[in-house]
């Protein structure tokens, strides 16, 4: 049945539609953590299809046993058309497995309909799908094609309300045609609601629907509480408590280098390291690496004994933080707690968010490792050959020292500190707004 629930139109929509309408399209697999808006993205897509003809094999697990005799695409077609009552046809029918990670056979599958049928159109997804794709090393190269999808972005959290206009203002300005006072303000107003109402689809529903804080933190802790259930299926491979505890530290320790003792000190590294790399793994964290930023890719010098993690979304951190929203609604220049832990966040996940949505993204700061220096910058882009430093600041003030020393380290031409400023420029420094993370793609001049 084809949803007809409300929904607001995301970033990833247009590229489900580019692989529908593509003739070479191979099954593809939606990534991204729990309750970030996948099946419904999939759903929507569904609209556009005569047939939609989906499988949720955490509320169906007896379709597991479909995939129990044969993986023939053709036979498991014929099986899923009769139980379901729906012609599965090339170019008629989108065939969608939910929870695909409850059934590896399933996900083993895949390959199969991209060899012998890989005309019809097949999308899945699941909530802890990494996991499962660790249990099938060769799963589909080269046959599978991937997504990665986030909570809302900013945009997409504009244009949830309808503020399209305002988007389209935030992309026009530049350095040197910064946005007009009432617009930057109207804008630094919205994402100070942003950061509180965060990206995941149900709190911004929530909000648009009844513009109430205390509503949206009571679904903020829904979604922290089911995470939390979540980790019992991690059992097998480390302690709940462990995953809670590091979950914890994460949120508490967030704009700083992980320090593995603030965990416990009772816990072994080694537990904690393993906890990491499962959340990591379950798109509720996302690992900020240092890189000696020597040259691109930034990848090729990573020190990962250097490392920040974010959580996976500032409405969700703030609830775990017990943030006062005062601060945050009320301040003069949004100089919130923490010394900006939450502005730091913001501005990495939005990094990630505008990136590619067909790989994964890596995000990389730099740190200066000599003994007894302070140097730090929060974030380090590459765009072609040259590498750009970021400086994130929470208010409208404060010292560039470490980018400067960067930038005179590096022999770079340009530096960006985003913060609650307009557009403009310091010398050779751009400064962008912290609600203009998107426009840092359209930078041209980079010596």
């Amino acid at each position: 049945m084809k949803s007809k629930s409300l929904y607001f139109l995301r970033d990833i929509d247009l590229h489900l539609k580019i692989w529908k309408e593509d003739i070479h399209h191979k099954p593809l697999l939606l990534r991204g953590a729990r309750q970030v808006g996948k099946s419904s993205a999939v759903r929507h897509l569904g609209e556009t299809f005569e047939y939609f003809l989906e499988v949720n094999f955490e509320r169906n697990p007896d379709m597991k046993q479909l995939f129990s005799a044969s993986l023939s695409p053709k036979e498991i077609c014929s099986k899923l058309s009769a139980v379901y009552n729906l012609p599965i046809q090339p170019d008629k029918t989108l065939v969608f497995f939910d929870e695909i990670q409850a059934c590896l056979p399933a996900i083993a599958s895949l390959r199969f309909f991209y060899e012998e049928y890989s005309e019809l159109h097949v999308i899945a997804a699941g909530s802890l799908l990494e996991f499962a794709l660790q249990e099938i090393p060769s799963f589909g190269v080269g046959r599978i094609r991937s997504l990665y999808m986030y909570p809302f972005s900013f945009n997409e959290f504009l244009q949830a309300q309808g503020l399209n206009g305002l988007i389209d203002e935030k992309r026009r300005a530049t350095i040197d045609h910064p946005l007009l006072e009432p617009f930057h303000k109207k804008l630094t107003d919205l994402l100070r609601t942003f950061l509180l109402v965060g990206g995941m689809p149900e709190s911004v529903k929530t909000w648009i629907e009844k513009s109430d804080y205390l509503a949206c933190r009571y679904v903020q802790n829904d979604i922290i509480e089911t995470y939390i259930d979540d980790f019992a299926k991690y059992k097998k491979r480390i302690s709940p408590m462990i995953l809670q505890q590091t979950l914890r530290s994460v949120a508490l320790q967030s704009g700083c280098k992980f320090v593995y003792s603030q965990v416990s000190h009772d816990m072994e590294s080694a537990k904690i390291k393993e906890a990491l790399d499962l959340l990591s793994m379950a798109g509720i964290i996302m690992p900020v690496t240092h890189t000696a930023a020597n040259g691109v890719p930034l990848g090729a010098e990573v020190n990962t004994k250097f490392r920040k993690y974010l959580f996976m979304d500032t409405g969700l951190l703030q609830r775990l933080l017990n943030l006062d929203m005062d601060n945050i609604l009320l301040s003069s220049d949004i100089n919130l707690v923490n010394k900006g832990t939450l502005t730091e966040v913001l501005v990495g996940l939005e990094l990630l968010k505008y990136g590619s949505c067909y790989e994964r993204q890596e995000l990389y700061y730099w740190l200066r490792l000599d003994k007894g220096a302070q140097a730090e910058v929060d974030y380090v882009l590459s765009k072609s050959d040259a590498i750009i430093p970021i400086e994130v600041k929470a208010g409208t003030k404060g010292s560039m020292q470490s980018l400067y020393s960067f930038m005179a380290l590096k022999k770079t031409g340009l530096g960006i500190r985003t913060s609650m400023e307009n557009f403009g420029r310091i010398g050779t420094i751009d400064i962008y707004p912290l609600y203009a993370i998107e426009n840092f793609s359209f930078i041209k001049h980079t010596a």
